[in-house]
C-alpha cells in the first residue's frame, strides 16, 4: 500500500486504483527513458523543432513536425514572400526540415526578419506561424500575426541568481504585466520593472506570478487563450526585457513564478497550432472531445508522445532560457476530468478515480513536477484545481502528483458567498472558521481572499462589494462614511483571517491590497476598446488624503507579521470559542491568540479562553489607527490570563469589527 493510502485512510476503497495511477506514471517514465536516456532529455523538442543553429555546418536548421501535411515552405520578408522558394523536405516520420546556409541567409535571414510557413495538407494551403517559433508580433495596421526570427547580437546575461526564502512562507504577488500601469494603454516589461517591481518588494511580498506571458491573440483573454507556446508576448516588450524583469525581481529578493497555461490552446488556425498539418489530431484530440465548449478552445491529447514531449519541453524552455522559478499550473480541474469537473460534486473517493478521470492528464501532470523539480530543486508548482484530487501535493513516491502547492480556490467563493448572500447578523462563527481551515494537512495551499478572478468585469472585488459606489464618494479622509468605515474594517479582517488559517502561502492580486475600486475589463467592442478599466490606479493608495492608504499600509504590516511570527508554517489553527451571539470566534496557532470580533457590538471585559498561564500583549491589531482604524485598544497594555481549575482565562476589550492578536509575554 502507497502511504498517500496508509495516511488518508478515507481512500481505502480505491487504495488499486491509486496503485494503478502511480504505476501508470511509473511505466510511462521507464518508456521515455529507454527512448530517449532521461526525461530531460525528452524534454529538448525546442532545441531540434523550429529554429536552431548548427555551429558545425554554419548555417540554421528550420523543422516541422507536421505528420499529416503534404507540403512546406519558410517564407518572409527575407525573400520578399515567396511562397513557394524555399520548401522544406521530408526527412521521415513527419519531419520537415530545410537548412539555410549561413554563405546564403546571413544576410537575408537577420534579426528581426518576419515569417511564416505555408503549410499544404488536407483542408487547402495557409499561412502559418511556426510552432517552435520563439517570437511572434502583430501588425498595427493589419493586426496580423507574424513569426519574427530571433537572434538578437548580445544575448541578455544574467546578473543574479534567484534567492532562497528560507523560514519565510510563499507570499505571492499576481500581477499583469499589460494592465500594471496606471495610463490608459498596453504597460511593457520595462515599465514593470522600473515603476512595479520595487512597490512589490516595498509591500513585503517575496515572490510574483506573471500572468499572460505566453503569446496569445487576443489581449482580453487574461493570456488564457495560448497561440504560441515558446514566445513571451510581444505586446508587453522583447523577450530580453522580459528576462531583465526576472533577473531584477531576483535581484529584489523575489521569485518568479508563470501562469502556465497547459490546460487548453486557442482554436485560431491562423495563430495557432490548431490544425497545423491539416489534421485534427497533431496534437490535440480529434473530433468532439478536443474542444472545450464552455472556453471556445482546444484540448490537448496528454496521451500522445509528441504532445507530451510539446509540453515538457516547453515548461523545460520557460525554466531554462527565462529562469523562472516555477509554474501555477491553469486550468488543472479541466485537466483531470473529461467533464472538466463541470456539475460534479466531488464527495467519494471513487469521483477522483473513475472513468472520468483523464488518466493521461494525471500522468503529464505528475511527469512535469518531475521534470521541474529535476531541473530546479527549489523550483515551485501550484495545481489550480477546485476538485480536490487526492495526492495532488503530495510526493509521486508516495501515490501523489507531486505539486508543491494547492490553489484553494474555496476561500474566496465562501467570501463572494458571504458577502453576497448573508447577511451579517447570520453570520456563522464556526463555518467562518471551518471552511478557512478545511484542507488536509499535507495539501499545502495557496490561501487567497480574491484573485483576478473576483475582480474581472460582472464580479466585484471584496472592497467593491463592502462599499461599492460610497468607494467613489466618501474614500477622503475628511468624508464620513460608516460604511466605508465598515468596509475598511472587514477587509482587513478577511485578509487576515484567511491568510493565518487558509494555507501555507498566500496570493494577492494586484491592487486588492489596497482595495482597488474597480472591475477589470480589457478593451474590446462592447466598451469601445476602452482602456479605462484594464489598468491600475496606483494614485489612490499613494495618495495621503485617501482612505486606500489605510488598507495598505495594513497589507504590508499583515506581510512582516507572518514574517516574524512562524504562524503559516504552524501545525494546523485550533479554534478555542465561537461565539455566535456576539459574532467572535477565537483560535490559537503558532502560540498565538487571535480574537476576531465579526460583528457591531464591541464588549468590555470579554472573556476568552487561553492555553497557558501568563500575561499577554497585543502585536498586532486592525484597529491601529495607521490601519484607518479607531485606536479603541490600548495596545501597551498587558492582558494577565487567569487559572480556575482546568480553565485558562483572559479578559480583553473586543471591539466591533477588529481583530486582534496577542502573544504571551
Amino acid at each position: 500500500m502507497l502511504p498517500l493510502v496508509e495516511q488518508d485512510h478515507w481512500l481505502d476503497p480505491v487504495s488499486k486504483l491509486v496503485d494503478q495511477r502511480h504505476d501508470r506514471y511509473e511505466q510511462r517514465l521507464s518508456d521515455i527513458k529507454n527512448r530517449y536516456g532521461s526525461l530531460k532529455t525528452f524534454a529538448t523538442a525546442h532545441q531540434f523543432l523550429g529554429f536552431n543553429y548548427d555551429k558545425r555546418r554554419h548555417g540554421w536548421w528550420y523543422r516541422e513536425w507536421a505528420p499529416a501535411a503534404h507540403y512546406l515552405s519558410l517564407m518572409g520578408d527575407f525573400n520578399n514572400w515567396n511562397r513557394y522558394e524555399f520548401p522544406l523536405e521530408l526527412a521521415g516520420n513527419g519531419l520537415w526540415e530545410i537548412f539555410l546556409p549561413d554563405s546564403e541567409f546571413a544576410n537575408r535571414l537577420v534579426h528581426g526578419s518576419k515569417l511564416k510557413v505555408l503549410v499544404q495538407s488536407q483542408i487547402g494551403e495557409h499561412e502559418r506561424i511556426p510552432v517552435y517559433i520563439k517570437r511572434v508580433i502583430q501588425d498595427e495596421v493589419s493586426k496580423d500575426f507574424a513569426g519574427q526570427f530571433w537572434n538578437p547580437p548580445t544575448p541578455y546575461i544574467y546578473k543574479h541568481a534567484a534567492p532562497q526564502l528560507k523560514d519565510e512562507p510563499l507570499l505571492i504577488y499576481e500581477t499583469h504585466v499589460g494592465m500594471a500601469q496606471e495610463e490608459e494603454r498596453v504597460g511593457t516589461y520595462k515599465e514593470f520593472t522600473e515603476k512595479i517591481l520595487p512597490r512589490i518588494k516595498a509591500d513585503g511580498y517575496n515572490a510574483i506570478q506573471l500572468m499572460a506571458i505566453a503569446e496569445h491573440p487576443y489581449y482580453g483573454s487574461f493570456g488564457y487563450h495560448v497561440s504560441n507556446f515558446f514566445a513571451p508576448s510581444s505586446r508587453f516588450g522583447t523577450p530580453e526585457e522580459l528576462k531583465e524583469l526576472i533577473d531584477t525581481a531576483h535581484g529584489m529578493g523575489m521569485l518568479v513564478i508563470m501562469d502556465l497555461v497547459h490546460s487548453h490552446t486557442v482554436k485560431n488556425i491562423r495563430e495557432g497550432i490548431n490544425l497545423f498539418d491539416g489534421s485534427d489530431s497533431q496534437y490535440l484530440h480529434p473530433g468532439p472531445r478536443g474542444n472545450h465548449d464552455l472556453w471556445d478552445s482546444k484540448l490537448f491529447n496528454y496521451g500522445k508522445e509528441e504532445t507530451l514531449q510539446f509540453l515538457l519541453s516547453n515548461v523545460r524552455y520557460w525554466l531554462e532560457e527565462f529562469r523562472f522559478d516555477g509554474f501555477r499550473f491553469d486550468g488543472v480541474t479541466s485537466m483531470l476530468y473529461l467533464n472538466h469537473g463541470i456539475d460534479t460534486t466531488f464527495d467519494a473517493p471513487e469521483k477522483y478515480f473513475n472513468e472520468n478521470v483523464d488518466a493521461d492528464a494525471v500522468t503529464y501532470l505528475q511527469l512535469a513536477n518531475t521534470l521541474c523539480h529535476e531541473l530546479n530543486p527549489q523550483a515551485v508548482t501550484i495545481a489550480e484545481d477546485v476538485s480536490g484530487m487526492p495526492g495532488l501535493c503530495n510526493p509521486i513516491a508516495d501515490g501523489g502528483m507531486g505539486f508543491d502547492y494547492r490553489l484553494g480556490m474555496g476561500l474566496p467563493d465562501f467570501w463572494i458567498k458571504i458577502l453576497k448572500d448573508e447577511p451579517e447578523e447570520q453570520w456563522n462563527m464556526k463555518n467562518f472558521f471551518f471552511t478557512m481551515t478545511n484542507h488536509l494537512p499535507q495539501t499545502k495551499t495557496v490561501a487567497y481572499a480574491e484573485s483576478h478572478d473576483q475582480a474581472l468585469v460582472g464580479d466585484k472585488t471584496i472592497a467593491f462589494r463592502l462599499m461599492d459606489k460610497e468607494m467613489y464618494t466618501s474614500m477622503g479622509l475628511d468624508t464620513p462614511s460608516l460604511c466605508v468605515d465598515r468596509g475598511i474594517a472587514l477587509h482587513k479582517m478577511i485578509r487576515l483571517f484567511t491568510l493565518t488559517l487558509g494555507g501555507e502561502a498566500w496570493l494577492n492580486f494586484m491592487g486588492n491590497e489596497f482595495g482597488h475600486p474597480e472591475w477589470i475589463d480589457f478593451p474590446r467592442l462592447d466598451n469601445g476598446w476602452s482602456y479605462h478599466y484594464a489598468r491600475r490606479q496606483w494614485s489612490l493608495v499613494d495618495n495621503e488624503n485617501l482612505k486606500y492608504r489605510f488598507m495598505g499600509a495594513f497589507d504590508k504590516a499583515m506581510l512582516d507579521f507572518v514574517k516574524h511570527h512562524p504562524v503559516m508554517q504552524a501545525p494546523p489553527a485550533w479554534m478555542l470559542y465561537a461565539d455566535e451571539d456576539n459574532k467572535t470566534v477565537v483560535y490559537e496557532r503558532g502560540n498565538l491568540i487571535f480574537v476576531f470580533n465579526w460583528g457591531p457590538k464591541s464588549i468590555p471585559d470579554y472573556v476568552i479562553p487561553v492555553k497557558q498561564t501568563g500575561d499577554y500583549r497585543i502585536i498586532l491589531t486592525t484597529d491601529d489607527k495607521v490601519f484607518g482604524g479607531f485606536d479603541n485598544i490600548d495596545a501597551s497594555v498587558k492582558f494577565p490570563s487567569e487559572k480556575k481549575g482546568d480553565n485558562i482565562t483572559m479578559k480583553v476589550y473586543n471591539v466591533s469589527r477588529v481583530a486582534t492578536v496577542y502573544q504571551r509575554v
